[in-house]
């Protein structure tokens, strides 16, 4: 287990204060096998293409004059269409990483076994190439292949450029789907209510496009949680990101009205 608070560290980094670092090296330590971190990618960028293409779809058919009927339909098939497929291929991407990891460590370590000094070399040249002391680096490869397991995530690491997360595939593209659904709803929402309480209909459009903008703004400030981004930029930069795919699928629905 890491010895220090990682969030305490980057927080004390991006304020380039150098006493909150010390203090961080003292801190609490985390867990970081737990799974609660794991998806946040899954379901941050499975929801903002939810809301980006559910919208375009909105925005493209209420740029045609065509009906809120038409909307819903196109609106909840893209929702469930897309939504599946952005999911399967998380899956399907997710176990070929994590199966071409596997075979790559099973490599290594036939490779450890069989062939210890050719292993030993490599990682004595790598060190070298990063300006350690061939001298300091054969001293340092010593002591790492005294531990195979340690050895092995070194090499994987070090010359394969891997860095194993063991994700479960099938998690990831659940995470996947529902956040694209869930977040994909949000501009559909007030067509549903526009159906349900007719005198709203005419302002179907403005609602689903305000809570789309609050929606897509949100988001973008949670992908600070990955990107490390001031927040408040990175939800402006998906705001504009959202509002320039669905002005396009506006425009062009508008274009194309004719053919309805």
């Amino acid at each position: 287990m890491i010895s220090r608070n990682l969030d305490t560290a980057r927080e004390a980094f991006k304020n380039r204060d150098v006493q909150a670092s010390k203090r961080a090296h003292y801190a609490a330590p985390e867990n970081h096998t737990q799974e609660h971190g794991q998806y946040i990618k899954s379901v941050i960028y499975g929801g903002l293409d939810g809301i980006i293409t559910t919208f375009a779809v909105v925005a493209g058919v209420a740029g045609a004059s065509l009906s809120s009927g038409i909307v819903l339909i196109l609106g909840f098939a893209n929702l469930f269409a897309d939504g599946l497929s952005m999911a399967i291929g998380d899956y399907l991407s997710t176990k070929a990483e994590n199966e071409y990891n596997a075979a790559e460590r099973q490599r290594e370590e036939w490779e450890v076994d069989n062939y210890p000094e050719g292993e030993k070399q490599e990682l004595v040249e790598l060190y070298f190439d990063k300006g350690i002391d061939k001298n300091d680096a054969k001293t340092m490869v010593d002591i790492i292949a005294k531990n195979k397991k340690a050895w092995v995530d070194i090499m994987m690491v070090e010359e394969l450029g891997i860095i194993e997360a063991n994700e479960s595939p099938l998690k990831n593209a659940v995470a996947t789907f529902l956040s694209f659904a869930v977040f994909g709803f949000v501009p559909l929402l007030a067509f549903v209510l526009a159906r349900l309480l007719p005198h709203m209909s005419g302002l179907a459009f403005f609602a689903a496009s305000t809570m789309t903008g609050l929606t897509l703004f949100t988001l973008g400030a949670l992908k600070v949680r990955i990107t490390q981004r001031p927040w408040l930029l990175s939800g402006l930069e998906m705001l504009l990101v959202g509002g320039l795919a669905a002005a396009a699928a506006y425009g062009i629905g508008a274009l194309l009205a004719g053919l309805a």
